[in-house]
């Protein structure tokens, strides 16, 4: 074809009939309770990634998109320019300008990477680790249902029992067999208050899979290798070039900043833990809190300061109410109805799944949203938004309409009482809902723009920005409804709620910095400043936090954000910033009607990656909501801090 926009739109078609196998795939491999499909779906995405590589080392597609670039004058919108720009960057990213022997390594070690990525969420869904806990009366009834009963024989050997999951408290016989799945491990440290119990069951869930110490190892060989074939000195180099960020001096200039201005706080907050916990347990001496005891004492903590209960909490989020919650700011902030519909016989991959449809009064159905919320053997252990199908245009006046998923882990129902999730729950379903929206608001020209597509660290702004509405009460009072009673979630209990969240929040921030610094460095330049990964994060944990790592774990083999984010976890704090002043600006006066979700959906969800992500926010919040480095731009952290109490509001 000679230089025309019918070049960019046939690499359109091309890039859309290609996703529409690889992300069905994707969802299939990760969701599909029956074995053979997943088998399937990993031999079908694996071909077409192999296709892939042909796709991107192609000399005459390049050529073309090449071609088009040097003939702006045909290229009729920002849009179809943007995209000329990003296909002929993710050709050269692939290495297309390299000697054919160069260029078959970056292909293979591409395949490579994608093969270890797979290998290491495996690893995660095949060793979860266990362990069998005597008496189960250790473990609070409330979590008793994501365990398994079991009974000791008097010969001491453990089998499977047929009694009631809910424990007699002088039952010693009866015990719980504890699969440290995250969700699990999680409750476990939360809530249980024998401190040998949360021990015991921290250094199992601490230490699993094994497996992935090796497949992480070689995933960073191969990143290596992959980044200094295309000519950059790592592979954070690599993955930071085409981002806001530009660079991993910028990235870690960012975070240390944010480090050294929570650090104070942190402390404190820490210290103040420790000192709490030594009032709980008057035996104990240390200066200091164990790592599988900070979660029990912080949730315990913010309990007795502010009278909160997490299981009251819980009981005014039945899942069906959670839902309606979606319809509610679907209604409120864009207009528009979000109804369950009906599906096609086989359509679904498991009979708890829903789909969702969002429709506009004028402009008609807007996307499909697939919920699959509940946890179930063989399925990822985790919460993720999936895309099925983006958004593009198909005529002067026709979009194709986005697809997508999301797939939860909520504990599943037991049939004698309605779901109901725990509020962080909410915030996650809140979290990946804003994912979804992001994709189902596109408007976008090109599919490879739609939603989610967009640079790796603004990606995440709309999944924070809608955290925010699962604290705001004037949301929660329209849909928190005691699942027994149907008593609205009082206002008091709320603000507790949010006293609480800001009590130990300076830590939680730390935390985030921690992960994005451990990110970068491990995709860092090499050799790893440490003998090892662990090396590498314990000596970072003392350095950042002041606390030791725990001797004998490797819990960075579960963090699987070091395989989908690999040099870009800081995305989440770029995007936390972001979402903190949007919120102030735009939400926070009156966060439900119109013309705020027209702001919201107008200044960045319907535009997906099509548009410079540092020109929308300075649109929306102004000049000095970005700070320009060397090399990029970093958002402005003010907001961030001022929600946590370190500087005051603007």
């Amino acid at each position: 074809m000679p230089p025309s926009m019918g070049v960019i739109r046939a690499m359109d078609d091309i890039s859309d009939t290609v996703c529409s196998v690889v992300d069905a795939a994707e969802l299939c491999r990760n969701t599909h309770p029956d074995k053979e499909y997943v088998e399937e779906s990993n031999h079908a995405s694996m071909k077409v990634y192999e296709y892939l590589q042909y796709l991107n080392s192609h000399p005459v597609l390049y050529k073309a998109i090449v071609g088009v670039e040097e003939s702006p004058d045909i290229l009729t919108t920002e849009e179809a320019r943007r995209a000329a720009k990003t296909l002929r960057m993710d050709f050269e990213r692939g290495g297309i300008h390299l000697p054919s022997d160069k260029l078959k390594r970056v292909n293979d070690l591409n395949l490579e990477i994608t093969r270890l990525g797979r290998e290491f969420g495996e690893n995660m869904m095949r060793d979860q680790g266990q362990l069998d806990i005597f008496p189960a009366s250790v473990i609070p009834k409330s979590i008793q249902h994501m365990m398994k009963p079991i009974w000791m024989e008097k010969d001491g050997r453990v089998g499977w029992s047929r009694r009631s999951k809910f424990v007699a408290a002088d039952d010693s016989n009866m015990g719980l067999r504890v699969v440290t799945e995250p969700a699990v491990l999680s409750s476990v440290l939360k809530y249980v208050a024998d401190s040998e119990v949360r021990r015991r069951v921290y250094m199992v869930g601490h230490c699993v899979p094994k497996a992935n110490l090796r497949v992480l190892d070689h995933l960073i060989g191969a990143r290596h290798e992959l980044a200094q074939l295309l000519g950059y000195n790592s592979y954070a180099e690599f993955a930071t070039a085409p981002t806001m960020a530009e660079s991993p001096n910028a990235v870690v200039s960012f975070l240390e900043d944010i480090s050294i201005r929570i650090r104070g706080k942190a402390d404190e907050e820490m210290k103040t833990l420790a000192e709490f916990s030594k009032q709980v347990d008057t035996s104990c001496s240390s200066t200091s809190i164990n790592a599988w005891d900070e979660s029990y004492y912080a949730g315990l903590l913010k309990a007795r300061t502010y009278d909160l209960n997490a299981g009251v909490v819980a009981s005014y989020f039945p899942v069906g109410q959670c839902i309606e919650a979606l319809r509610i700011i679907c209604q409120t902030l864009f207009g528009a109805t979000f109804e369950q519909v009906p599906l096609a016989p086989g359509e679904a991959w498991h009979p708890a799944v829903q789909k969702m449809c969002l429709r506009h009064p004028s402009e008609g159905e807007l996307g499909h949203l697939y919920l699959d919320l509940y946890a179930r053997p063989g399925k990822f252990p985790g919460c993720a938004h999936f895309t099925l199908k983006g958004c593009r245009r198909i005529s002067e006046s026709d979009y194709q309409l986005p697809v997508v998923a999301l797939a939860c882990n909520f504990a599943t129902p037991d049939g004698n009482t309605p779901p109901i999730l725990n509020h962080w729950e909410v915030e996650t379903l809140f979290h990946e809902f804003g994912h979804a929206l992001h994709s189902l608001l596109s408007r976008t020209e090109f599919q490879h723009f739609s939603g989610t597509r967009t640079v790796l660290d603004f990606s995440e702004t709309p999944s924070q920005l809608f955290e925010h509405y699962a604290w705001d009460y004037r949301l929660l009072r329209q849909f928190g409804r005691h699942y027994l009673t149907g008593e609205t979630i009082p206002e008091k209990m709320v603000a507790s709620m949010n006293e609480a969240k800001r009590m130990l929040s300076a830590t939680e921030i730390q935390r985030q910095v921690l992960y994005a610094l451990i990110d970068m460095t491990l995709f860092g330049k090499q050799p790893l400043p440490a003998k090892d990964t662990t090396a590498v994060i314990a000596d970072l944990k003392l350095k950042y936090t002041g606390v030791r790592h725990v001797e004998g774990t490797h819990w960075h083999t579960r963090f699987n954000h070091l395989v989908s984010y690999g040099a870009g976890y800081y995305s989440y704090l770029y995007a936390r910033c972001f979402a903190a002043s949007i919120w102030q600006k735009h939400c926070i006066e009156d966060p439900l009607n119109l013309a705020t979700g027209d702001s919201l959906r107008r200044g960045f969800l319907m535009h997906g990656g099509a548009r410079d992500p540092s020109k929308m926010m300075r649109k929306l919040l102004g000049e000095d909501s970005l700070i320009c480095t060397a090399a990029g731009v970093r958002p402005c952290t003010e907001q961030l801090l001022a929600d946590i109490g370190l500087v005051a509001n603007s």
